[in-house]
């Protein structure tokens, strides 16, 4: 419980930071006193605490009762815009900031909630003109808090869905993080379609890229 608990707020947190495959997700989501009571009895919590098919159970459930944004930045994207920025949190602050302005152009509220990282001022710099008047939060372990929580089941849903779909265009299993399986499947696929395609399905400023 926190003090955001039981008032309107926007609670964002992304998912694919750590993998090596798959996009970068991230996902916001307006929760009341309605949403926080509802979702408490659903059992929402941080998706690093629950299964893929307890998040895709869920998924639905958070979509159908608050309002919420999910963006999802596909390899192309990610690795163009960490060529310009070549900063993993100012990228994140980016994605948080669009994230928030998406549901502001919705509905609005005065407060959301993020996951610390980095300079404090990071998402504040890149909210645009609906999100300058919000008073943004930045706490650590942001996750205990419902709205927060559920922007994280969001954000990981579309992640599960992404890498899905990768694997059945491309006929590659691609793991989740960046152990030494991801290395095989990377040269696996390499082998199928060129390093030079590479980049389509990977974040290239990991070190894995450089390795296979």
């Amino acid at each position: 419980m926190n003090e955001f608990d039981f008032i309107p707020h926007i609670g964002v947190d992304e998912s694919g930071k750590g993998d090596f495959f798959g996009p970068l997700c991230v996902a916001g989501v307006l929760v009341d006193e309605r949403g926080s009571e509802l979702f408490l009895k659903l059992g929402i919590k941080d998706s690093k605490k629950i299964s893929d098919k307890k998040i895709l159970e869920l998924e639905p459930k958070i979509k159908a009762n608050a309002e919420h944004t999910v963006i999802v930045i596909s390899n192309k994207r990610y690795n163009e815009l960490y060529s310009n920025i070549k900063n993993l949190n100012r990228l994140l602050a980016w994605g948080h900031a669009r994230a928030i302005e998406n549901i502001l152009e919705k509905k609005e509220c005065e407060y959301a909630l993020s996951d610390q990282f980095g300079d404090e001022g990071l998402i504040k710099s890149a909210l645009m003109k609906k999100g300058q008047s919000i008073r943004l939060e930045q706490m650590v372990r942001a996750e205990s808090d419902i709205a927060v929580a559920a922007a994280s089941i969001l954000a990981r849903a579309a992640f599960v869905h992404k890498i899905a779909a990768m694997e059945a265009e491309f006929g590659v299993k691609f793991p989740k993080g960046c152990a030494a399986q991801v290395k095989d499947a990377a040269k696996d696929f390499i082998s199928k379609y060129g390093r030079e395609r590479l980049s389509e399905v990977c974040k290239t400023h990991f070190k894995t890229y450089k390795e296979v």
